[in-house]
This record gives C-alpha cells, structure tokens and sequence, in this order.
C-alpha cells in the first residue's frame, strides 16, 4: 500500500509536467507573456541551441534571433554552430534544408508543423517525376537534341532538390539564379525550372531570352498543357508555381506610385511577376533589396514589393537615416504561412527542450537527404 501511495504522486507529477508542455496552454496566453519564459528557456539551453529567424518572420518572434537572413544562408550558418538544435523559425522547406545541410548530430525544429510555403506546395514529387516522364519520352532529355537540366529554387521540398541532384541539376537562390541558368545551359539546350514560374521567366528574359521561347508546365493538365511543338522550340520550362504574396504585386500598383509619389524608386522581388519586373527600377534578392536601401543616399524613397513585415523593418530603420520606406501595395503583403509560428509556438518548442524533450523534429530521408545535398552543393559551382 506505501508503495502504491509513493508511485501516485510521481506519476501525478509526471502528468502536470506534460500537462504544462502542452501547446493548447500556450497557445490560449496572450504574445507578451512568453517573452519571460522564452528568454529564460533559451538561458538554461545556452549554447545548445540557435535560433535562425527568416527576413518575413513577424518582430515578436525574429527579436529573439541568433541570426536573421534567407533560408540558405540561415541553414549554412546554422549548420557552422555547435549547437545541438536549430530552431528555424521560417516553413517546412528552410528546415528540410537546415537538415540537410546540418551536421548528423545537430537536429531541426519547426515551431509550428503548419508554417508551410505554397510555393513550395505547387511541386509535388509524383508530379514532378509524371512530367520528367513526359519530357522524356517526347526527347527532350536526350542528348541528340540537346538535353534537359532541372534547376530547382530553393523554395522546394527535399524530395525536389533530391530530385534535381539525381539527374545532373541543382539548386539555386533568387540571388543566383542567372548563374544557374548559365551553367546549366554551358551543359545542355533546355531547362526545367522549379517551381517558380516567375523567378524563371524573369531571370531568363534578363539574359536575352524571348518569352516565346518560354513555356509553362502545368501538372493539372495532360503533357503539362503544352503542345509538342511549342515544348521542341522552347529553351525554358517553367513550372506552373509561384509566390502566393509576391504575385500580388500587379503593374497597376507600380502606375500608382509613378503618379501618386514621382521620384520615389520602386524596387521589387524576381518572385514577382514578369510584368511588374518590366515596370521597377530594380529587381533582387532579398538581401539586393537591403543592400540597395543601405547604399542609397539620405533622401531616397523607396517603394517595395516584398513580404511586409520586412518592408516595415526596413521603414522603420532606414526612417532614422532620412530614408522612406513603403510597400508597394497598400493593402500590404503578409505571407500567413510564415505568421503561423509564434511567440507562443516558440516558449513550447524551447522549455520542451528544457525538460528534455525534442517536439516538431525535421528529419530528411538520408537517400533524398543524399542528393538533396549533391544539388546543394553543386550550387557551389555558379558564380553570382
């Protein structure tokens, strides 16, 4: 009976402890109220684990980060540490690619299991493969007309890098994209590019590539929609994919900064479409983006075409240098996906790791983990 008497409470405490972890309990508190906890959380872990915060997480969360930046410089930060966990604080693409790119004893975590990224949803495996399968049998992979190279953006699954390092391609980011399409086409006739439809048409127009010899795959339609002839004349394949908040940027809204703020230079996104590129003064990278705002002389105005919580970070520290800063669009840009991870999805996911517990874990298959990195590192090869 003392026996029975002496289990109870541990297994009562053991019960609480769970209790307390639940995500339900964090999720019901208001945002200000984790800030304590996570500071206190990340004390106790210390050097075992980094946070890696992406430029369009909202401030509540991004404040708390060891690194800020795109999703391959995070991974590659993070995988430099000796930290035990990452924590990445962006969608499920970023943390496959941390994964990869990780060490085999550090291990990933994705505070919220639902931040995805639509984009990188609009490229499933199986359809990828049925139109490989169509592109080969039509001839466009064989060597006597030339050959077919898939690229993939970064914004893609695992299982899409695999894909592309498997069959001689690689991965690329906005910021490299165009020396990726050189090295591909210094090594076949035609390209297959993942799965942004956007950031290929623009990159390939920017290199003297005529729309016409474009086509776009859509996986929804038999042979990808595209008639034989027009895929035989066509250099670029572009998937039918894009950025769910850069597509909102559409020509108008240039029209109306042109009219409604005249000096102000507008300044957008390759996720964007082509017709909103045509009509910016500038397009980049995320970080071309920064880079150009921190460059430009006091008095410079800007309008963005970006995520909007990086637009306002920007506003608010370049307003202090005598720069403005707006977005291109009024209503204002959010990538939701990236919003789901909060200050509350982050206090579970830490003090989980304080009591020993490892919650949300990412883990790459090690045979598409394998290529996935073969087309990582093949990235290593393009200049920028």
């Amino acid at each position: 009976m003392n026996g029975l008497l002496e289990i109870a409470p541990a297994a009562a405490v053991a019960e609480s402890v769970a209790d307390s972890c639940s995500l339900d309990n964090y999720l019901s508190q208001p945002d200000h109220t984790m800030d304590a906890r996570i500071a206190a959380a990340r004390e106790k872990l210390g050097e075992d684990v980094v946070l890696l915060g992406h430029h369009y997480q909202r401030d509540e969360v991004i404040r708390f980060a060891d690194f800020t930046g795109d999703s391959y410089k995070l991974s590659k930060v993070a995988a430099e540490t000796n930290a035990k966990y990452m924590l990445f604080c962006g969608v499920h693409f970023m943390a496959e690619t941390a994964d990869v790119l990780g060490r085999p004893w550090q291990q990933v975590i994705l505070p919220d299991l639902n931040a995805g990224c639509s984009m990188a949803d609009m490229a499933e495996i199986g359809q990828v493969e049925d139109c490989w399968d169509s592109l080969e049998r039509a001839g466009m992979t064989d060597e006597a007309s030339g050959g077919l190279i898939p690229l993939t953006y970064m914004n893609s699954a695992a299982a899409i890098k695999a894909f592309c390092g498997e069959r001689g391609g690689l991965v690329c980011t906005s910021s490299n994209a165009r020396g990726a399409f050189e090295w591909a086409f210094a090594r076949a006739g035609k390209i297959l590019f993942l799965p942004d439809q956007h950031l290929g048409r623009n990159t390939a127009f920017a290199m003297g590539i005529p729309l016409s010899e474009m086509v776009v795959w859509d996986p929804y339609q038999i042979n990808g929609g595209v008639s034989p002839d027009r895929l035989k004349a066509a250099k670029v394949i572009l998937w039918k994919g894009h950025c769910s908040v850069h597509q909102r940027f559409l020509p108008e809204h240039v029209d109306r900064v042109r009219r409604e703020e005249p000096g102000m230079q507008v300044i957008v996104h390759p996720e964007c479409r082509w017709e909103v590129c045509q009509k910016a003064d500038d397009v980049g990278s995320t970080e071309h983006i920064i880079q150009a705002i921190e460059r430009a002389p006091e008095g410079s105005s800007f309008a963005v075409g970006t995520e909007i919580h990086l637009v306002n970070r920007l506003a608010k520290r370049f307003g202090s240098l005598g720069k403005r800063v707006i977005t291109l669009d009024d209503s204002g840009c959010l990538c939701t996906t990236m919003y789901r991870i909060s200050p509350q999805h982050l206090a579970w996911a830490l003090e989980n790791l304080v009591e020993g517990r490892v919650v949300n874990r990412i883990k790459v298959d090690d045979d598409v983990k394998q290529w996935a990195r073969v087309a990582l590192d093949r990235m290593l090869e393009i200049r920028i």
